[in-house]
């Protein structure tokens, strides 16, 4: 299966969690695919129903990733660009299919990170 993966611009774990919590309540942190994939409190069920929809139509598996959770290869990658979203060739190969530029223009909307993601699909 091919898979993308989406690479937040936050640490994971609870310290992680914690501080992107309060950077993001006092205006220092932001993570414009945390935008898209999460309310306050959870995943987004539009966000759910976009990864089986690209799963089933596409054969995208989508993973999500801390930036202290990425493998050296996600890492390179994606190092100093996050958030971003990464596409994986069937040799293994990484290369950022997403910019933040792309999250941005998505605005926390569901449907329009799927539009742009489609788009940029058909070029691979």
């Amino acid at each position: 299966m091919r898979k993308l993966i989406g690479v937040y611009n936050a640490n994971g774990g609870f310290a992680g969690e914690i501080a992107y919590f309060f950077g993001h309540l006092i205006g220092i942190q932001s993570c414009t695919l945390c935008d898209v994939t999460h309310s306050p409190v959870r995943k987004k069920s539009q966000w759910r129903d976009l990864e089986q929809r690209l799963q089933d139509d596409l054969g995208y598996q989508i993973v999500l990733v801390h930036k202290n959770e990425r493998t050296p290869e996600q890492h390179l990658a994606s190092a100093g660009r996050e958030p971003c979203v990464l596409i994986e060739d069937d040799e293994g190969q990484l290369s950022m299919i997403m910019d933040w530029n792309d999250l941005k223009l998505s605005k926390g909307d569901v449907t329009t990170f799927e539009k742009i993601l489609r788009s940029k699909l058909l070029m691979y």
